[in-house]
């Protein structure tokens, strides 16, 4: 039983940790870094209690920088314009059609079309729980 539990909390760690680590590298590169460090700190914080007191201030900053990203139509306008940027080079990468990028091919290519995907799903929820909270 001791084992079992151990085994349970490692793996919640190491979860816990992978999507925390991916979190901040998408804090300078693109996508949802600041949702990830707070999805990896919720998973940790629910092995170890110790990580709670960090949670609500990321929680916080995470709900702040959504509703900013829908606050004017011009945000929305942009980050629009952003997602289909990602979309667009994540099919030109896909498709090699200039071999003088770096790291041609889908690997590259579908990893930008997610993002861009990621971005519309956030941008949607951002809108949808900034509209509810104005009603």
């Amino acid at each position: 039983m001791v084992a079992g539990k151990h085994v349970k909390q490692a793996t919640i760690a190491l979860i816990g940790a992978v999507v925390l680590v991916i979190g901040v590298a998408l804090l300078v590169l693109p996508g949802p870094g600041l949702l990830l460090v707070l999805a990896g700190l919720v998973i940790l914080a629910s092995e170890f209690p110790a990580l709670e007191r960090h949670v609500d201030p990321v929680r916080d900053r995470a709900m702040k920088a959504a509703e900013d990203s829908v606050s004017s139509p011009l945000r929305i306008a942009g980050s629009v314009l952003v997602g289909l940027g990602l979309i667009a080079a994540g099919v030109v990468w896909g498709l090699r059609l200039f071999p003088w990028l770096p790291f041609p091919g889908w690997s590259t290519g579908s990893s930008l079309i997610l993002s861009g995907i990621v971005l519309f799903a956030l941008l949607g929820w951002s809108y949808r729980k900034v509209s509810a909270r104005r009603r």
